[in-house]
This record gives structure tokens, sequence and C-alpha cells, in this order.
């Protein structure tokens, strides 16, 4: 399907690129590449760890989940919580909403015989919703440090973009080759490009999401009343190709090399974490590393007096890049593998 997004100038005013993952968006697009069979390069390994773990609770929500298509309403996502409260959220919705939402998707997609029972069966819906939750502890858990780490990654170079091109420069270059802003129209082709469906948010603007596991096209989720939610891959598919994707996230504690010997663990964590990063707050410096904002704020001002980083005011944010020298330090020849 081709979107067609229609903005006016207040959509434009309201564009904004999501603060933290949506988790709903990660764990559905993670089912999804779960089931096809395409890049294994990058994602074969993650399949094979992942499948013998599923539940039979698990493997029946995966049943459900369309390679390409459309899932019912009620698992669209809603907010930026943790997975936790998301999950939660979902297995509050009214059964009649489930009824509803089922009923509308089965027009054009073929869904599995027990969603026919759903609504209406307190034990399968149990079952339903355990499911999800067991796909989340299997997909994503333990991974949800570097998805985090890279949507924050993504998210200042979004901010970078702003900065110097505006919300123009920013809706073109989130994803040019399935995205293209055509004033004032941002028009969004997905992988099943044979309809063209026209979308007015009329004021409430639009909410940008990297997602990790949207390794191609974009996606567009609308219920109509809350923001219009556009979801895109996290970086491009050279961070994706780079990424620890299903590595347990190191902590400073695990650094060892010569500068980290010079400068400590923790500082060169933080060094590391800036030219990962470019543009964090201290604030972002501090949740990447589980450390208090106040040691951040102290590993910071150290490495700037060092000219390894520099500082500038954002508003009341004061944003971190490193420098060159910092950069020619962690690559240098006795830094590297």
């Amino acid at each position: 399907m081709v979107y067609r997004i229609h903005l006016t100038a207040d959509d434009l005013a309201r564009v904004r690129v999501a603060e933290a993952p949506m988790p709903l968006v990660d764990l559905t697009t993670a089912a999804r590449q779960l089931k096809r069979r395409t890049q294994p390069a990058r994602l074969d390994a993650w399949r094979r760890r992942s499948l013998p773990l599923l539940s039979s609770q698990a493997r029946m929500v995966l049943s459900m989940v369309p390679l390409y298509g459309t899932l019912p309403d009620f698992l669209d996502p809603q907010g930026s919580s943790s997975p936790e409260e998301e999950l939660e959220r979902v297995r509050a919705i009214p059964r009649r909403r489930i009824a509803a939402d089922l009923a509308a998707v089965s027009e054009t997609e073929q869904l599995p015989a027990w969603t026919q029972r759903l609504a209406d069966d307190a034990e399968l819906r149990e079952a339903f919703h355990d499911g999800w939750a067991h796909l989340y502890a299997v997909l994503l858990q333990p991974y949800w440090t570097p998805i985090t780490n890279l949507q924050s990654s993504d998210r200042m170079l979004r901010l970078r973009q702003f900065l110097t091109g505006g919300v123009e420069t920013l809706l073109a270059q989130a994803n040019p080759h399935w995205v293209q802003w055509k004033p004032p129209v941002l028009e969004i082709r997905t992988v099943l490009a044979s309809t063209v469906h026209d979308l007015h948010p009329r004021g409430r603007g639009l909410l940008l999401v990297p997602s990790l596991f949207q390794t191609t096209s974009a996606a567009v989720f609308d219920d109509g009343s809350s923001q219009p939610i556009v979801t895109y891959p996290s970086g491009g598919h050279d961070r994706l190709a780079s990424l620890a994707l299903l590595t347990p996230a190191q902590s400073p504690g695990g650094l060892s090399s010569p500068v980290a010997a010079l400068l400590g663990r923790t500082r060169t964590a933080v060094l590391e974490t800036v030219t990962t990063h470019s543009g964090s707050t201290t604030t972002e410096i501090a949740r990447l590393l589980r450390i208090s904002p106040a040691s951040a704020s102290e590993h910071a001002t150290v490495l700037r007096e060092a000219g390894l980083i520099q500082t500038a005011r954002h508003g009341n944010r004061v944003l971190h890049t490193s420098t060159e020298l910092g950069r020619n330090l962690l690559n240098s020849p006795a830094r590297r593998p």
C-alpha cells in the first residue's frame, strides 16, 4: 500500500520523533521478521536462538501475525511506556473491542480459526495474552538495552537533521527510499504497494518511530484519533548490520583496553557513548550506561576539559559530541582488536 499523508501547517508544527522505543511496534515487527526468511546474514542467528524457546501460547499468537498484512487495531501501539505496561494495557482491552477489531481485519486478512472464539473465551484470551508476553520475553527482552540505545542514537541523528534543515530535512531523510516528502504530502511506500490510501491528520501531526526490526520499508499506524505513527528502520541498514543485536549490552565494567587503563573504565565508556550517540545529553548518557547523572556529568566535565568531547547548549539541554582527538583516541591502533 502507498500512504499519502496530507500535512497542514498545524500538522508540520506537531511532527515529532518518539522519545523512547514503542514496545508494540518492535514486538509486532519482530514477530513478522521471525516468520520471514529474508536477510539471513543479519537475523538468522536470532531466529535460530528464538524459535526453540517459544511456548505453545507464543506459537499460537505467531500464527495470527501476517508476513505483511495488518493486525487487529487493538494491537496498535499507543505510547512509549515500558513493555510490561504496554502488554498490560492490551490485556485490559474489553472483549467487545477485541471482537469488533477482529471482525474488521477479517475482511481483508485470513485469520486462524481460533481467533473466532477469542472475544468470548476467557481462557483462550488469557493464553493469547500470555503468548504475547512470552514473545516479548524471547524476542525482545534480552536485547531491550541495545534496542533502547539504538533508538536514542537515531533520535540524536534526527535532532541534527532538524537543527540543520528543519522539518523538511527531517521528513526527507527519515527513510529516503520508501518515504518521500512531496510538499504538502508525505508519500510512504510499503512492501505491498498495490493500493493508495490518503490520510489526513487534520492537525494531529505525525509521530516518527525508529524501529530496529523495521529493516526495509516504513509502516503506518492510524486509529483516526491519536497521532498517526510512521515507523522506519533505525539509523539505516549500516547501523542494523553492525548492531550487536542479539548479544547482551556490555557494561562499563566489561571494557578492557589501553584507553580504559588510561582513562578508567567508566570514563572510557562515557567517551564511547558520546562518540556512538553524538548529541547525547548528560541524562541520556547516565541512562545508557546505568550510572547516576552526577557521575555522568563529572566524567563529561573531565573529558571536555581534556579536549576529548565538546558540549553545546540547546534550550535547557546540554548536548555532548566527541572531538576529533576523542575519536582518534578510541580508534588508535592499540585500541582496535
